[in-house]
């Protein structure tokens, strides 16, 4: 068994790559200036591009978590391999043939495979697909560009094959090939399927998806590879090794349902189609996507989404709504008029068909109003009403808020009604109070996003999310009464709907549960904002910080609630109100007393 690698051939591999070529699989990259080069992280979460990439020094590093290292690191970290593993692949890429320094016979032997676990299950992969013809308007040419295949029928065809070449009973059922039948033997996954191979960004084969092609298949129509170390559906996108350098160049992606679509979409010269795999569209696709576009505040692309016009479609649609506000760029959607999707409409209507579906998309908000609003019957009074109160939350998750006056407008256009109600429900549903009822409360006067108020709002928010520890029962104990900006109540809501800052550890894991507990869309995206913002305090933040922080933003409370009741006050008869007029009276002087306590424990202000 060969020891471990040369270090001349080492230090050769890391001569021969070219570190930009192997973070542009991953990464979208733009010049930084200074030869140097600048994308989103693929290690975090950001907005704004702090990921650094120096290609005369081969190296790379991000500001924004410290993450950073060569070619063989950024492997590493990506990829999840071991050194030795990153060494083979980049030694592979180069044409370089490693040589080994054989193992001391008298010191412990690695156990480890000749080949990394990666290298093998990748090598596993790939061998299924047989260049078969595919249905649907596919020739043998398209079959052979997305390397359709056949899984023929027998129990253990594949099974065997792979054994002979080596492969191991653990690596066939961790690569999701084979599965235990019941007699305690392996059996192929993929019978008498039309198979597509799943590759990753690099290209490299990582899954299999399967369509059952005959009658008396009792399996499901689709059968995919179940999660292993190298799939993981929540983060794969069919279509992506070949639609990559397109989504960064054009700044779009267009994201269908299903294989077919991808490859009617790029035959018909829409080569920015991917589709997930199995699953639903979620956050990591998200994340994946955004680095390919460089999706920041700088730089927005455009993602467009196709789905059928039928319930599922639209439900498909408005959940992708839901997640509207990870993106930096704008979202549309296409949906053909007829109810095809990109394939069926490739092969009744021809390529332009397809490129037309994309051209006429619409932005996905109003996709999303029209839906709700078409619900209802707009001639009756209850119709208009019920209508606006579904309506209005849609235009309040808007992440643009610039854009919200304008979708009022377009909203009481489409229900025939005033600008006011409408506006008044919007306003209602961004504050997360109910419309009407018992439960209704007047509506207060909430401080402007600059207001002093606000700005200390906005600091005890970011030391509960960044952080916790230091936080602890401190920011637990000031209620949500407490803060009088809308969003600012809904995430301090979703922080004691996530367990409370008390209990967090804190860290991505914290942050993205916050997020979760969010209801509001701009609450979700402020939650991102504010966990990366820096906090207005030079140095590092200490129990005393957090204490001013908390006693001001109490303070600011308290005093609106004092001006409150002197008003109130001055509206009360002492004379024929007595009880009413010394109670309040009463209450007013415990608040003042309240204030000057909070006065002193916030001196020296933030």
């Amino acid at each position: 068994m060969a020891g471990r690698i040369r270090d001349e051939d080492i230090a050769l591999v890391r001569e021969r790559t070219s570190i930009a070529e192997i973070i542009s699989d991953t990464v979208t990259l733009r010049s930084a200036g200074g030869g140097n080069l600048k994308g989103l992280c693929p290690f975090h979460d950001e907005k704004s591009p702090s990921f650094n990439v120096s290609p005369a020094r081969n190296v790379w590093y991000c500001f924004g978590c410290g993450a950073g290292g060569d070619a063989i690191k950024f492997l590493m970290d990506a990829e999840h391999l071991s050194f030795v593993e990153a060494v083979e692949r980049l030694a592979a890429r180069a044409g370089l043939q490693l040589r080994y320094v054989e193992d001391d016979r008298s010191a412990p032997r690695p156990n480890r495979p000749q080949q990394g676990q990666r290298q093998r299950l990748v090598a596993a992969g790939a061998r299924p697909a047989r260049e078969f013809l595919a249905e649907r308007g596919f020739d043998r040419a398209a079959a052979q560009r997305y390397g359709c295949g056949f899984a023929p029928d027998g129990w253990d065809l594949l099974t065997r094959h792979l054994r002979q070449r080596g492969f191991s009973h653990d690596e066939l059922v961790t690569a999701g090939l084979s599965r235990p039948a019941r007699s305690g033997s392996l059996i192929d996954r993929f019978r008498r399927r039309l198979l597509w191979p799943i590759r990753d960004l690099t290209g490299d084969v990582i899954g299999f998806g399967a369509r059952k092609l005959f009658a008396d298949d009792d399996g499901p129509k689709y059968l995919n590879t179940p999660e292993t170390p190298i799939y993981k559906k929540s983060h794969v996108l069919y279509g992506i090794d070949q639609a990559k350098r397109e989504i960064a160049k054009q700044g779009r992606v267009v994201v269908v349902e299903g294989y077919t679509d991808v490859m009617a979409c790029h035959l018909a010269g829409v080569p920015t189609a991917v589709a997930t795999c199995g699953t639903a569209f979620g956050a990591d696709h998200i994340g994946v996507l955004r680095r390919l576009l460089l999706d920041t505040d700088a730089v927005a692309g455009e993602i467009i989404f196709t789905f059928d016009g039928d319930a599922a479609g639209q439900k498909a649609a408005l959940r992708a709504f839901d997640d509207d506000q990870r993106f930096v760029g704008r979202t549309f959607i296409a949906v053909s008029p007829d109810n095809m999707d990109p394939c069926e409409l490739r092969l009744a209507k021809g390529d332009l068909a397809v490129r037309d579906l994309v051209a006429r998309r619409e932005p996905l908000v109003d996709f999303a109003l029209r839906h709700v609003i078409s619900r209802y019957d707009l001639d009756t009074v209850d119709g208009r009403v019920e209508a606006m109160r579904r309506a209005a939350p849609l235009v309040a998750k808007l992440k643009d808020r610039e854009k919200r006056p304008e979708y009022v407008r377009k909203l009481a256009g489409d229900l025939g009604m005033e600008i006011e109600p409408v506006q008044r429900a919007v306003l209602t549903a961004a504050s997360g109070r109910p419309a009407d009822g018992p439960s209704a409360r007047p509506a207060r006067v909430e401080p402007s996003v600059d207001s002093p108020q606000s700005m200390v709002e906005r600091e005890a928010l970011k030391l509960a999310l960044q952080e916790p520890v230091l936080a602890g029962p401190m920011f637990d104990a000031v209620e949500a009464a407490d803060y009088r900006h809308p969003v600012h109540v809904a995430v301090r809501a979703a922080i004691a709907a996530a367990g409370g800052v008390a209990s967090a550890a804190g860290g991505a894991v914290w942050i993205e549960a916050v997020r979760d507990a969010c209801d509001d869309l701009a609450a979700q995206a402020l939650v991102g904002e504010l966990a990366v913002e820096p906090l207005r305090i030079d140095g590092e933040p200490d129990p005393r910080y957090v204490s001013i922080t908390m006693a001001r933003l109490q303070w600011g409370s308290v005093t609106a609630r004092i001006r409150e009741l002197k008003s109130r006050i001055q509206r009360i008869n002492p004379v024929n109100n007595k009880d009413e007029y010394f109670a309040a009276f009463g209450e007013l002087l415990s608040l003042e007393q309240h204030a000057r306590a909070l006065r002193e424990q916030a001196a020296g202000g933030l």
